[in-house]
């Protein structure tokens, strides 16, 4: 199915042990030995989870990210936005702890599927959330991110955010 979008070419799913990491190569070995030796622990701890994305024909990973809890300090936040937000000392947050593609899958779309994947699950959560975070590793990520709406925080230029209210309408329903 090439030229197919990525919701038709990938399931994205649970992690789990099934899933066959050992060839997995997206160019950046802290990520690549992320899933291959510390992924599994993490889910189990309930430290992250681990989300993967399935070729539904090869049945092979060709990426994967990671959700878990965060906050984020207030005066992190730009301050017109800390204006408007409760006066605790932090906002409660998602982070976006991980997203890698997988090196021969590049340029169809995949990771910003995974990361449109990340925010949907987010949206369901009952867990209350104001803001998704993200750090960014380089300059080509933080760009990635910022075509998504994504914003640097006080504190560096890599650690990004984007809020609840800004991404909620892209998955509203009519």
């Amino acid at each position: 199915m090439p030229g197919a979008p990525p919701s038709q070419r990938y399931r994205v799913v649970p992690f789990e042990a099934r899933h066959d990491r050992d060839a997995f190569n997206c160019g950046v070995e802290a990520l690549d030995r992320y899933l291959k030796h510390h992924a599994t622990q993490d889910a189990r701890r309930n430290i992250a989870t681990v989300f993967v994305a399935e070729h539904t024909t090869l049945g092979v990973l060709h990426g994967f990210y990671t959700l878990s809890m965060a906050s984020v300090l207030l005066d992190r936040l730009p301050a017109a936005l800390a204006k408007k937000m409760p006066r605790y000392p932090t906002v409660p947050a998602v982070r976006l702890g991980r997203l890698a593609v997988h090196v021969d899958a590049r340029g169809g779309g995949l990771g910003a599927h995974l990361l449109m994947d990340a925010m949907a699950r987010s949206l369901e959560s009952e867990v209350a959330w104001a803001a998704f975070l993200v750090d960014a590793k380089d300059t080509t990520a933080r760009f990635f991110y910022g075509r998504f709406g994504f914003q640097s925080l006080a504190d560096d230029a890599n650690h990004l955010f984007v809020m609840r209210a800004t991404i909620e309408p892209l998955f509203s329903r009519p």
